[in-house]
């Protein structure tokens, strides 16, 4: 009789810690997420075909007020801008899509995803990242050990999005964009800038 106690007291308690860590691994792997899209279609800025800022017409009899060191200054463009891009490869999940940094006429920054299709996961924040792209799984985890400036949380998996970079950030220091995975330090996939 006491054996039988015992025996179901211990599947009692086996069945209890089982459970506590399903609950825990379901907390943080978020498994459905992987069968579950997030579709995000915001406005994108329609870009204009230069970044330099279109120049007044040379005079041919130049005077003292239109020689070129007294030129006035030139006005920005009417349009948005695109100062970098770059295609989206995949990294621990199968990516595709265009990544832009686009100067707005008021001298504001953003960034696009175009066309953006990846998994959707827990915690994937955008990433502008001081490291260049490392194709196949070499590159899984290049991003984390690279200076990054954090964008904010992905807003889909899916469609076109807009994140606004902050005017006192130096795009000078970041290479790619990257959709990076916090809660497992991994990339999803990731974009090499280019001029």
């Amino acid at each position: 009789m006491q054996v039988s106690g015992r025996k179901r007291g211990w599947t009692i308690a086996a069945s209890v810690i089982a459970a506590v860590v399903l609950a825990v691994g379901l907390a943080l792997f978020k498994p459905w997420l992987l069968f579950v899209d997030v579709r995000v279609d915001e406005q994108l800025p329609t870009v204009a075909a230069s970044a330099e800022p279109s120049q007044p017409p040379a005079s041919k009899d130049p005077s003292p007020s239109t020689a070129p060191t007294e030129r006035a200054p030139t006005e920005a463009p009417a349009r948005p801008v695109q100062l970098a891009q770059g295609t989206l490869i995949s990294h621990e999940h199968a990516t595709t899509g265009t990544v832009r940094i686009i100067r707005q006429p008021d001298g504001t920054r953003l960034l696009t995803l175009e066309n953006l299709d990846t998994s959707n996961g827990p915690d994937v924040h955008v990433w502008l990242s001081a490291a260049d792209v490392v194709e196949g799984t070499a590159g899984w985890f290049t991003a984390g050990s690279a200076d990054y400036f954090d964008l904010g949380l992905m807003k889909g998996n899916q469609g076109n999005q807009v994140y606004a970079i902050p005017a006192d950030v130096d795009l000078s220091k970041y290479r790619s964009v990257d959709l990076w995975c916090v809660q497992f330090s991994v990339s999803f996939g990731a974009a090499q800038l280019a001029t």
